[in-house]
């Protein structure tokens, strides 16, 4: 693609492409695939003005210039749909019309004509303002129909068309903002699976999402999501659909029921003939489901909505008071044009959608604003350790094999076991028979998984069981080998711990490094420097080992060997104490401390079901995630505050004006719009300064 650097900085190039113009796709395109070059911080495309801005990291220059000299549209990775870039340029171009009507109207028409055109358009919201008398509502387009209805009724039609003009740009101002906050928190709850398994000639391959074609059958087991839309043809799975229908309890499926992308199945394993191969349909449905659900709105956002409500009888009360005891009209519209209701109705819900929109630019999503709002007044944030407080790629560190049974022999095993249920852990292992070229070939019957235990299943006639020490040796009642409990008393206490059984007796220990993030202790002091006084770890793992991890990362207490039921009780027991939790981990035993807690944060690398189930996913890529989000969440806080005590000082104080007559309707109308106006594009800038995430 020909292009030419027009500028350029330490770290920062803009560069212009010479074509007649650029297409939404071609723009998407070209961004994501900058994006993805190696060092590149971020990129931007303005399809436009043909201009690319790229931010990069020192040394990424190189690459980034001959990536572009070798871009070709035609041949690049396609983008993902929904970027939001028409929505954007819609909500342009309507700013553009609006602004530009009122301009003719204000200054190009003849007075008469620009007089009609105001009546004309003052209709809509007249006939709103009846519409919500009629049903018994006396809100905000009450007051409004009746602003504009007495200024009109008097002859004064530039206030009426100011303050239509004004009430035009908030509600394109709230819409917009809206639905961009709605398209950018959909993008990244819409579906991003990579692979799936499908069975063909009665064995599961594992193939890209993108080459299974309707008829195709995909496998899927315990903890995993859904990829595609489909109906059961084999199996039983209850199916938690909560992320698409609200639906608070599992759906039980069986042959013949119909499953939708997206869903996770919590318990069970279950083949489904896929009836739409892209999954068609669920990104509106998301969006939807966004739309409608009420947990949208925090707890002070729903408090503003309701008292901007009920201070609308209020205005018209004051309005009418005025008028009989001056007899001036005059004051009593300048009462009239001063409400509180639009400001509050306007910025506080702006606020939080763009609270959850600056999120997502630091790679933690969030479903709800008053997610943000419970984070905000935690005390109380609990780690799962493995991948979250450790890395999510932990490696087999070593293999000790008992009863006379093969190294290899049992890693293969134990990877073809795993491979079905992905958790760090499991993926450790499964890296490590790769890596020693260790081919897994399925050779078992169907797999069990247990919750926060083990995977069950059988292979040539014997049971075959590989997951924690209570699973093995306190569920299934395996025994280790006679004469070799020295050997296993002697494993390092430091590891954590993968035991493997046939028919009953311990096979190997597949021993686990877990090492722990690098920024984990400095991200854990900052959280206690933001506002957590007690931070708690919990583990399955054995105590050894938690209380090795928490003296390293400076947690206040921790439990080991603890069961997802535990974790969730614990929850429980901080709520009774009058104490807001927040829960943070990756794993399916995690899922029930995820629902428990105020606000559930699970781990982007890990399970399906506790990404589903938690409100605010981050990257797996740093905590400094979690600090992040949780000055965030104290920023939207302050900022609500601000905004509120603003709105009711200075609507006060022009109310004020207009009573003693120092400002007349025109000027209070003005100024009232005009401060709801600036309070909301206040409130769409970025709470955090630029370089809060490093």
């Amino acid at each position: 693609m020909k292009c030419k650097i027009l500028h350029q900085s330490s770290g920062r190039l803009r560069v212009r492409f010479y074509q007649y113009q650029m297409s939404f796709e071609q723009a998407d395109t070209l961004e994501f695939a900058l994006g993805k070059i190696p060092g590149v911080k971020k990129a931007k495309v303005n399809d436009r003005t043909l201009d690319a801005v790229i931010t990069f990291e020192s040394g990424a220059e190189d690459r980034i210039i001959k990536a572009l000299s070798e871009f070709s549209c035609e041949d690049a990775e396609p983008a993902p749909e929904h970027s939001g870039r028409a929505l954007a340029r819609e909500y342009e171009d309507r700013f553009f019309f609006l602004i530009l009507r009122r301009c003719i109207t204000r200054f190009v028409l003849p007075a008469r004509i620009s007089d009609a055109v105001t009546a004309l358009h003052a209709v809509k919201y007249i006939y709103n303002g009846i519409k919500s008398l009629a049903s018994g509502h006396l809100d905000v387009s009450v007051l409004d129909a009746t602003t504009i209805t007495v200024s009109s009724l008097r002859g004064d039609f530039r206030t009426s068309g100011t303050v239509m003009f004004l009430l035009g740009v908030s509600e394109l101002l709230e819409e917009w903002t809206h639905k961009k906050s709605v398209d950018d928190l959909a993008q990244r709850m819409y579906l991003n699976v990579d692979r799936v398994w499908v069975r063909k000639d009665g064995t599961d391959e594992l193939l890209p999402v993108n080459e299974v074609n309707e008829g195709d059958h995909v496998v899927v087991r315990t903890g995993n999501l859904i990829p595609l839309d489909g109906r059961v043809t084999e199996g039983e799975a209850s199916v938690n659909q909560a992320s698409m229908t609200g639906e608070s309890l599992p759906v039980f499926k069986n042959a013949g029921s119909f499953v939708y992308a997206g869903t996770v199945v919590e318990d069970g394993e279950c083949v489904i003939e896929v009836t739409n191969a892209q999954g068609s349909g669920r990104y509106d449905r998301i969006v939807s489901m966004i739309e409608d659900a009420e947990k949208l709105k925090s707890a002070t956002e729903s408090r503003a909505f309701h008292l901007a409500d009920r201070l609308v009888p209020w205005c018209l009360g004051g309005t009418a008071l005025t008028w009989l005891l001056t007899r001036n009209v005059t004051k009593a519209m300048a009462v009239l044009m001063v409400d509180f209701s639009c400001a509050l109705k306007l910025a506080l819900p702006i606020t939080v959608l763009s609270a959850i929109r600056e999120a997502s630019d630091h790679h933690i999503d969030v479903k709800g604003g008053k997610y943000l709002e419970n984070v905000a007044q935690a005390k109380t944030i609990v780690f799962d350790k493995t991948g979250t407080l450790t890395y999510a790629q932990p490696h087999v560190a070593d293999i000790i094999a008992f009863d006379g049974y093969d190294r290899d022999e049992m890693l293969r095993l134990a990877a073809c076991l795993e491979e079905h249920f992905p958790h760090s852990m499991a993926n450790a292992v499964v890296a490590e028979a790769e890596k020693r070229g260790l081919n897994h070939a399925e050779k078992h019957s169907e797999v069990e998984y247990v919750v926060a235990h083990g995977i069950a299943s059988s292979i040539d006639g014997q049971h075959v069981c590989i997951g924690s020490y209570h699973f093995i040796f306190e569920d299934e009642k395996c025994t280790v080998p006679e004469g070799e409990e020295h050997r296993f008393e002697e494993i390092p206490a430091e590891y954590s711990r993968l035991y493997l059984a046939i028919g009953g007796t311990l096979s190997a220990v597949i021993c686990v490094e877990d090492p722990i993030r690098e920024e984990a202790p400095a991200a854990i002091r900052a959280l206690k420097e933001s506002g957590f006084d007690k931070v708690v770890m919990m583990t399955g793992d054995s105590r050894t080992t938690a209380a090795a991890v928490a003296a390293k990362v400076g947690v206040d207490q921790f439990f080991g060997e603890v069961l997802p039921e535990d974790k969730a009780a614990f929850i429980r027991s901080e709520h009774e104490k009058g104490r807001k939790v927040v829960m943070t981990g990756d794993g399916i035993n995690d899922s029930p401390a995820l629902s428990e807690a105020d606000a559930g944060i699970a781990v982007a690398s890990g399970a399906a079901i506790a990404r589903d189930v938690a409100d605010i996913t981050i990257s797996a890529e740093s905590l400094y995630e979690l600090v992040v989000m949780k000055r965030l969440a104290d920023a939207m806080m302050g900022r609500i505050h601000r905004n509120y005590s603003t709105i009711l000082i200075f609507n006060s104080a022009l109310i004020f004006l207009g009573l003693f007559g120092i400002l007349p309707p025109t000027v209070t109308a003005t100024l009232h719009n005009l401060s709801t106006l600036l309070i909301s594009m206040n409130s769409m800038r970025d709470l955090l300064p630029e370089g809060a995430d490093a």
